[in-house]
């Protein structure tokens, strides 16, 4: 999934170790520019942590998976960000900011050329 948005605040760099070794995560908020902008929090973890994009103001394009996982019978959602690029260097740039838009089905007008044919046919057998 990729989201376009500016960034308004990048929280503190969080390190631990677990099992597997050291590890780092550091989360940023970005706000969309739709007509009702929405806020979203994403987490980058590793080497993926680039603190010259995530400077607040800038726009950028976030690539992300979602994951939830359950932990003592709640659920908990993460936005991973896997990749970022500013929102003028990508190749992607959806100018109205908010999620990039679907592609239409190439069939999107096959129900009003239905609905021309059978006025043209006569063959309406309902009663309205």
């Amino acid at each position: 999934m990729d989201i376009n948005g500016r960034v308004i605040q990048v929280l503190p760099e969080q390190t631990g170790e677990g099992k597997n070794g050291m590890w780092k995560k550091q989360d940023f908020v970005i706000e969309t520019e739709s007509q009702y902008p929405k806020k979203v929090c994403f987490t980058v973890w590793g080497d993926k942590i680039d603190s010259q994009m995530m400077q607040e103001g800038n726009q950028l394009n976030v690539s992300f998976d979602v994951e939830s996982r359950e932990y003592n019978g709640r659920w908990y959602t993460d936005l991973k960000a896997w990749k970022m690029e500013l929102a003028g260097d990508g190749q992607s740039n959806n100018s109205g900011g908010g999620f990039a838009p679907q592609s239409a089905p190439a069939q999107a007008s096959a129900p009003a050329k239905l609905s021309e044919e059978l006025k043209a046919s006569g063959d309406d057998d309902l009663p309205f």
